[in-house]
């Protein structure tokens, strides 16, 4: 099964996001098809975490669905921001969704 495009995904997420009461938007468009999509989460308490996808080759059997891994995790912003800056310098096509929760769940699956 293919996953779902990167613009359908984003839009969902961050409808979700804003209807359960955390500020969600789309600090970078990337490729509308398959652009991989960073989480930056702010947990409004001067730390930031980071998702990225998982390593879907490591998976057996690969999934059809998006996992993500945590890159960072509650570390300072200036960390997050000077990553998501070399990635995009390497990756045009890259997402980047900001949400602002104080929890750790984002009800997103985890490798």
């Amino acid at each position: 099964m293919q996953q779902l495009r990167s613009d359908i995904w984003c839009a969902a997420f961050v409808r979700r996001h804003n209807n359960n009461g955390n500020f969600c938007v789309v600090s970078r468009r990337g490729d509308a098809i398959a652009g991989q999509i960073w989480i930056e989460i702010d947990h409004l308490d001067g730390t930031v975490s980071l998702l990225t996808p998982a390593p879907g080759a490591t998976m057996d059997p690969p999934p059809d669905h998006r996992v993500f891994q945590k890159r960072f995790e509650r570390t300072d912003p200036i960390t997050i921001k000077d990553r998501i800056a070399r990635e995009i310098e390497f990756d045009q096509d890259l997402w980047v969704l900001s949400v602002d929760c104080r929890s750790d769940d984002l009800g997103l699956d985890l490798a």
